[in-house]
């Protein structure tokens, strides 16, 4: 999964005036499903360089920016910086590039977006993979992002700040000192005098409280979990992490018996998708939309 990374860079507008941007992989797209990959809540549409190629091989792979993170404006307000925004945000863009139908891959954040899309616009979901994010989400993780997120540091170079990631991304064991380079590079950007996280600090303005997430307000997503049963749904699981325990998978598979569950090895939270189990995983959720949807 190293080939070159061919897409169009698309551009169009929020309801509210914002110009935001995604990734566009193989626009022309085949006979397969197209699908719209969802990253996490200060990730990028950078996050799917490591499979957008490889599945852009058979179908349209659609990766936006949410808004005030990569290439995408940053808002005026941030009390917009919330999921319903977001799916609003997303559901625009498929309108923009006439894609009326997608399956979804989300990543921690983009995963709720996809929960949220499955309540809220089911007709235009064919099926749903979760990367490390499920039902409940464990006060542990919440805890470790409300710790960072919005604290703006310039780090000397991409290597200092891959440093940095080893320490606050934990759990990820035997991962070489190249891949945690390559994932620097996708979460932040050069600045004067160094690079910095590539999404708006403005962020912390909408994310759960510390009190909150102590008190167990907000971890709690079944109800909109409840509504993707009856379309093809995976769930990947690093086997460390500290945002999706197996307790809520095992919960999540006794409420939708055909919920594909994979645990990926070495991983925090979360997987990077290239994996292969998650490959694995991947390529067998793709099988059942595809069956699903009458084109295999």
């Amino acid at each position: 999964m190293t080939e070159k990374q061919d897409f169009l860079s698309v551009y169009y507008q929020s309801s509210d005036g914002l110009r935001l941007f995604a990734r566009d992989y193989n626009a022309a797209g085949l006979n397969f499903t197209p699908v719209l990959c969802l990253p996490g809540l200060t990730r990028n549409s950078r996050d799917f360089e490591t499979i957008a190629p490889w599945l852009a091989r058979t179908r349209r792979i659609i990766c936006p920016d949410f808004r005030g993170r990569g290439k995408s404006g940053y808002a005026t307000d941030p009390s917009c910086y919330r999921p319903d925004v977001e799916l609003a945000d997303t559901i625009a863009l498929l309108d923009h590039l006439q894609v009326a139908r997608v399956a979804v891959i989300g990543t921690s954040r983009g995963g709720l977006v996809g929960m949220l899309m499955s309540a809220m616009h089911r007709d235009r979901m064919a099926g749903l993979m979760l990367n490390d994010i499920g039902s409940a989400l464990d006060m542990e993780g919440l805890l470790r992002i409300r710790s960072y997120i919005g604290k703006t540091v310039v780090f000397e170079n991409f290597a200092a700040a891959a440093d940095m990631l080893k320490q606050q991304n934990v759990g990820f064991h035997n991962l070489a000192d190249e891949a945690w380079l390559a994932f620097a590079r996708r979460l932040f950007r050069p600045v004067p005098g160094g690079v910095v996280a590539d999404y708006d600090p403005a962020l912390a303005a909408t994310f759960v409280s510390f009190d909150d997430i102590k008190a167990g307000r907000a971890s709690d997503v079944r109800k909109i979990y409840s509504t993707t049963a009856g379309m093809p749904v995976s769930v990947l699981r690093g086997a460390n992490s500290d945002l999706l325990s197996s307790a809520t998978v095992a919960e999540m598979q006794t409420h939708n018996p055909d919920l594909d569950a994979t645990t990926v090895a070495d991983r925090g939270h979360a997987p990077f998708l290239d994996e292969t189990e998650s490959v694995a995983a991947i390529s067998r959720w793709l099988q059942r939309v595809d069956e699903n949807e009458g084109l295999r």
